[in-house]
């Protein structure tokens, strides 16, 4: 459904594996390892950035869809 409606548009879809985003600093790219879900900010151990979990996650995630270059914005909060 999502792709018949990006073509509809105009638009290309991305399809991006979310494994590992919300462990991966979205500043430096150190891997911090495996959190309980409880756990919803962090600090990267490496260069000292603080995380939510969830917006790092997304930021990776844009990352991880960059190449294409196909409309993506970043947002800094």
């Amino acid at each position: 459904m999502l792709e018949y409606k990006c073509k509809w548009y105009g638009k290309i879809l991305i399809a991006v594996d979310p494994k590992n985003t919300s462990r991966i600093c979205s500043e430096c790219g150190y891997n911090s390892g495996a959190k309980p879900l409880e756990i919803r900010e962090w600090t990267c151990p490496k260069c000292q950035a603080r995380h939510d979990r969830d917006i790092n996650a997304a930021v990776n995630i844009l990352h991880k869809a960059k190449p294409t270059g196909q409309g993506l914005a970043m947002v800094k909060s």
